[in-house]
Parts: C-alpha cells; structure tokens; sequence
C-alpha cells in the first residue's frame, strides 16, 4: 500500500476529524517497525518497538463497514506484531466510538488508560481517548 492510497482511506474513514496526509504516511512507513496491513477497502497500521506494538490507525471505508473487515486486518496486525516480537498491543480510541469500541472488546482488548479531551472533532467537543491492551503472546 502507497502512502497515497493509505491518505485516501484514512480520510474518506475518518471525515469527521483531521485525516493523516500521505507525507506523514510516507514519514511513518519509514520508520523501523512500522507495517501496514490490508488493502484499499481497510488497512491497519501499527509500530511495533522491541517487545510492544501499537496500533496507530485502524481505517474502513465507510461503504464496507460491518463486513467483517476491520476485524480480519486487525486480526493480521495483530499476527504481524507478534512474529515482530511484540507480546501485547496498545492503541487508542475514542470514547464515544461505539463501533471501535465493539471490535476490540470482541478482539479482547481491555482497557488500561483514558486521555481526557485527546481527540479534536471538527464541529464538536474534545473526545476522551480510551487506551486499551491486548496480550499477544506469553503473560
């Protein structure tokens, strides 16, 4: 996947708040332990530093949400970071990412941190951003 197709998803997904350019795509696929999963309908992106991954965006377009999608990529990031060597994932949602929020309790994902007022919509309010893990291998 392209900086340029990721920019593309990532803004179509998420309309509602300020979407990653494909500069800081490009900027981000350069760094070590950054790998991106999926295709052009949903694509993860996680870092993965010696022994913890992060997952830094998660991207559906919105004409093929609920289809299982986003839970199969994750599903493969989630792969990819423990054959990178990392034993539990991080990442941030939302608070009020009803949706999000299904797919990672599903996935397994517990909550371990809330950052007040993090994420900045457009027309609305700060949003808190709940910070969840996941063990992926060993305890």
């Amino acid at each position: 996947m392209t900086p340029e197709t990721l920019a593309t998803l990532h803004a179509t997904a998420f309309s509602a708040t300020r979407a990653w350019s494909e500069a800081e795509f490009a900027a981000l696929l350069a760094q070590p332990g950054t790998v991106a999963c999926g295709d052009d309908s949903c694509f993860a992106l996680i870092r993965v530093t010696l022994d913890e991954a992060e997952l830094l965006t998660l991207a559906t377009h919105p004409a093929r949400r609920r289809q299982g999608l986003a839970r199969s990529v994750l599903n493969m990031a989630e792969i990819a970071a423990a054959d990178a060597g990392a034993a539990s994932m991080f990442l941030e949602v939302a608070e009020d990412n009803t949706a999000a929020r299904a797919l990672y309790d599903i996935a397994g994902y517990a909550q371990v941190g809330r950052r007040p007022g993090y994420y900045l919509p457009k027309d609305s309010a700060p949003v808190a951003a709940l910070v969840l893990r996941k063990q992926l291998i060993g305890d």
